[in-house]
């Protein structure tokens, strides 16, 4: 802890220890080593350099390295990140989504100037630009075919309970009315390519389809994901008027499990092993020939383990098919065995946890319905 007197160290010590201090107050990773010095929060060193390019609202430090003069540490006391996420969290609507250090940079960016600079949660009834029922506007869509990304108008509404979109501005009818009950959105912008990167899916005769999205602006495709979240509350709020809102909350868009390439076999086990890119979306494994493809070529359900499934490391002794990559994964349902290789033992682990988590939560209602919608489909 560079600078100041051993008073002053030993005081901004004492602040920095305490138990609200110990998770980065933006994004909640352990051990921030980093504050405000104009907030009086304690920040991870990913968080700071956001709050480093709002230096109008925050002025950022390290808490091992740079001086704090006595005014600053008391400051820090006197606030921390209890104190000030009363003040700047004191009204977050129930459905916004609050990004964690696993997400994305312009999740974390833009809910860290929701809070500090455009200060969206101060105020009780705020009316904010993704809390009325309805957006419009201009996103980019990627084509299905050609993979070309172009303007395309969307139109979100509450009151419809749905999305749609339009290949031209005057267009009179949607392209695609979906339905928002089974809507998702997810932001990859390492697979769309661009750091605003929004992926859609939704699902269409039980097969889900998948739309790639993004806008130039940072905040104005934030405000579309937590728009989507907002008319999803909502919907299913007068679907569910008994649910609370933690358990409404945890029905709102989610992330994959697991994404990534991975060889699979086909069902009589001969043929040779094809790479494939996968996604684990909670009980629905999809692949796809192309990461960025529409639909998926083939899926996957995976049940629980009370009935019959499991996944098992390694392939069955005596498979036949040519594959390249060594790492092996069974999957095993009351119907048959599926087979897929890892390139990498690290991948495989990966894949396994992805899977266990899947197998070892109790089915619902609804997942077995859709479990017996597989079985009649196969």
């Amino acid at each position: 802890m560079a600078g100041g007197n051993e008073q002053s160290k030993k005081a901004l010590k004492e602040v920095w220890k305490r138990a609200e201090n110990s998770l980065c107050a933006d994004c909640g990773k352990p051990d921030p080593d980093w504050a405000s010095s104009t907030l009086g929060v304690f920040i991870c060193l990913s968080c700071s350099g956001i709050h480093r390019n709002i230096p109008s609202i925050s002025k950022v430090k390290s808490l091992k390295m740079d001086y704090w003069d006595d005014a600053q540490v008391q400051f820090l006391a006197k606030h921390g990140n209890a104190v000030t996420k009363g003040i700047y969290e004191a009204h977050i609507p129930i459905y916004y989504y609050q990004p964690t250090y696993n997400d994305c940079q312009v999740l974390r960016e833009q809910w860290i100037r929701a809070k500090y600079e455009r200060k969206e949660f101060t105020e009780p009834g705020k009316q904010l630009p993704y809390s009325n029922g309805v957006k419009e506007g201009i996103l980019w869509k990627r084509g299905r075919d050609n993979g070309q990304f172009l303007p395309r108008k969307f139109l979100l509404s509450e009151r419809e309970g749905c999305l749609k979109y339009f290949t031209k501005q005057d267009a009179k009818e949607p392209k695609i009315n979906v339905k928002i009950d089974v809507i998702n959105a997810t932001f990859q912008p390492e697979k769309i390519g661009n750091p605003n990167g929004l992926q859609i899916t939704y699902l269409k005769d039980n097969k889900t389809r998948n739309i790639f999205v993004y806008h130039e602006s940072g905040k104005e495709v934030v405000d579309w994901f937590n728009a989507i979240r907002s008319v999803q509350f909502h919907y299913l709020k007068v679907a569910f008027p008994i649910a609370s809102d933690n358990e409404i909350k945890n029905r709102l868009t989610r992330n994959f499990l697991k994404e990534g390439y991975m060889e699979k076999t086909g069902p009589k086990q001969r043929e040779a092993f094809k790479k494939r890119w996968f996604t684990l979306d909670h009980r629905r494994l999809m692949y796809f020939k192309d990461p960025l493809d529409a639909f998926a070529k083939g899926e996957v359900f995976v049940g629980s383990g009370d009935n019959g499934y499991s996944v098992q490391k390694g392939l069955p002794s005596g498979t036949q098919g040519n594959f390249s990559w060594l790492y092996g994964i069974t999957i095993v349902t009351p119907d048959r065995e599926y087979l897929f290789t890892c390139e990498t033992e690290a991948d495989q682990l990966e894949w396994i946890r992805a899977f266990t988590s899947v197998i070892n939560q109790a089915m619902t209602p609804q997942e077995y319905a859709i479990e017996a919608y597989f079985k009649f489909k196969s």
